[in-house]
């Protein structure tokens, strides 16, 4: 697992860069949650766990180094440079890279493996663990106001939660409602 903790050490420490326009926050109300619930959905599914948590730690290492819109393309290419470094085997990175490229909900891309199911899945259960983390998003780091964060946030909240499978939606699903039930407009 010398590996594991060569990738968090990494993480982290571009988490902690002034140039990480999430500041480090991301790696604490994002990152850390969302690693812990790919492990959780990685045992219960029988993915390969090792795959999954690189992963997982990676999946938005785009978005740290400032390439947020197409934070997946850029994180792939990052993650295999990285793993490179460490010899890691050409296969296993290769996996890797998918469950980052088919991370986002909100491209619909192509998840052809129960490890890309489960980081794309436990992306969207992180949010769900800390929904202020995506007021922050809105009303700090986009600059949206009030009315406009909350249709945001609604919005994406729906949209990982479409992107999650059974296993992820029956984890979090007290947490859909009560985020639905406090989002939804009333009118």
């Amino acid at each position: 697992m010398k590996v594991v903790e060569e990738v968090k050490k990494y993480v982290k420490e571009e988490a902690e860069k002034e140039t990480n326009p999430f500041t480090i926050d991301i790696y604490y109300t994002h990152i850390v949650p969302m690693v812990g619930y790919s492990k959780k959905l990685a045992k219960k599914l029988d993915a390969d766990e090792e795959i999954v948590e690189i992963a997982a730690w990676l999946h938005d290492i785009g978005s740290l180094k400032g390439e947020y819109e197409n934070h997946h393309i850029a994180g792939a290419k990052y993650a295999e440079e990285f793993l490179k470094k460490l010899n890691y085997p050409t296969e296993k990175i290769e996996k890797i890279k998918h469950c980052i490229i088919s991370h986002r909900g909100s491209l619909k891309i192509k998840r052809e493996t129960i490890e890309a199911e489960c980081i794309a899945s436990a992306d969207g259960m992180s949010h769900f663990y800390n929904i202020s983390s995506l007021f922050n998003l809105a009303l700090v780091i986009k600059k949206m106001g009030v009315e406009e964060t909350r249709t945001f946030s609604k919005n994406k909240l729906q949209r990982l939660w479409d992107k999650m499978i059974p296993e992820a939606k029956e984890i979090v699903k007290e947490k859909y409602e009560a985020a639905m039930l406090l989002l939804n407009e009333e009118k």
